[in-house]
């Protein structure tokens, strides 16, 4: 299954610059139909309901950019639907692209082609893309960081969908992983009827209430609520500790130290237990795993880090959702699957406990393997007939 780490394994550059600032309109919920004739492959009708309540569709501006899956080169989408290579030459817009697509002009003349990437929707001003030239010499974009202060898009309300879409299907969620800004949902139909993303009523107002009233995680609010940042960025920016799930890591080490720890995968059941050089031993061929930092365990990286191998991958990636969802000191077989057992520790991942906790069907994608045991706001679809993508109520 293609999900979120595999699809987008490949993170964009981020850009720097001065913010750009934006004012914010409001209207009636309107649909606004993206289908039509393209000459790309693929050509899957995209319709995108603006549900906000609080943004008219004359502030609201959709950008598809990503990666033309047959020539690998980075591309976006025009307004006519066709799939078009990044060129420096873009740079038109006060040193920046605008690939964007406002809302009220689209009509009918766009489809979702075949490709990797990430629907954009930004309420109230533009976002800056610039095209820049990566190491191998070719075209690329630097996309939004709303968690980078210098960022040229720190100020400007936006969020995304990410999706691949190829001739095995389409396969798209929701992501909090970042940041979170705006309430999406997405509807694929196809073979079958799907929805996920979708909020509970007042579920945006919830989500921040919960991350402003929790002591560690309130510096992670961005302005008057126009967003808030995960919590390895914000180690990053240093507005949270960089130690916070040390105690954690160091119990949980502690314990495997004398005990087994049982990891099950696709690939099988892998025993471990820590060694006299601090290392998380499994049998069965898994490589070594360090002793994991905060910054680690919130990334799913560093020791945590899971190659594409089928063995040391995805027992990575089932630590790394125990570690966030803090269920190592409460089972020694993981993954636990009842979601009831998820972030009762003292020291857990708060930020991905409140986006379940407000979101219609309990999934969210709150960090990069929130996927481990299906609870990640992902679907999938082979015969995909349309993607509906809504901007639900503000």
């Amino acid at each position: 299954m293609m999900k979120r780490r595999s699809f987008l394994g490949g993170a964009a550059l981020a850009a720097v610059g001065a913010p750009l600032l934006g004012a914010a309109g409001c209207g009636r919920p309107s649909t606004a139909s993206l289908t039509g004739g393209s000459a790309s492959a693929g050509a899957l009708p995209m319709t995108i309901v603006n549900n906000s309540g609080a943004h008219a569709d004359s502030a609201v501006r959709v950008y598809i950019v990503g990666t033309d899956l047959e020539t690998g080169r980075q591309s976006y989408v025009t307004p006519d639907g066709t799939l078009t290579p990044v060129k420096e030459a873009d740079n038109v817009d006060g040193g920046f692209t605008d690939y964007s697509i406002p809302l009220d002009e689209v009509g009918a003349g766009l489809s979702l082609p075949f490709m990797s990437g990430r629907v954009y929707f930004a309420l109230g001003g533009k976002l800056r893309f610039k095209a820049v030239t990566d190491g191998n010499g070719d075209a690329a974009l630097q996309y939004p960081a709303g968690w980078v202060e210098s960022d040229p898009n720190y100020d400007v309300l936006h969020d995304t969908v990410e999706f691949t879409h190829n001739a095995s299907g389409m396969f798209c969620n929701t992501s909090m992983v970042d940041q979170f800004s705006v309430p999406l949902s997405i509807r694929l139909s196809g073979e079958q009827e799907q929805t996920t993303g979708t909020l509970k009523e007042g579920g945006r107002d919830a989500v921040f209430d919960a991350i402003a009233a929790d002591a560690d995680h309130s510096p992670l609010v961005v302005g008057d609520r126009l967003r808030v940042i995960a919590p390895g960025h914000g180690v990053d920016a240093g507005l949270f500790s960089g130690t916070y799930y040390d105690p954690y890591v160091d119990e949980v080490w502690a314990r495997y130290a004398a005990t087994d720890l049982s990891v099950t995968t696709n690939a099988g059941t892998f025993t471990g237990r820590v060694d006299g050089s601090g290392r998380l031993l499994f049998d069965g061929g898994v490589a070594p795993i360090a002793k994991p930092s905060t910054r680690d365990v919130f990334f799913c990286d560093g020791a945590l880090a899971a190659p594409n191998d089928g063995v040391t991958g995805p027992v990575a990636a089932v630590l790394g959702a125990a570690f966030n969802r803090s269920t190592l000191l409460d089972s020694a077989e993981q993954p636990t699957t009842d979601p009831a057992a998820f972030y009762r520790h003292a020291v857990t991942n708060t930020y991905a406990e409140v986006f379940h906790d407000n979101t219609e069907d309990g999934r969210a994608y709150g960090f990069a393997f929130d996927d481990v045991g299906g609870f990640a706001s992902y679907i999938q679809d082979h015969a995909p007939a349309s993607l509906e993508v809504t901007l639900t109520p503000f």
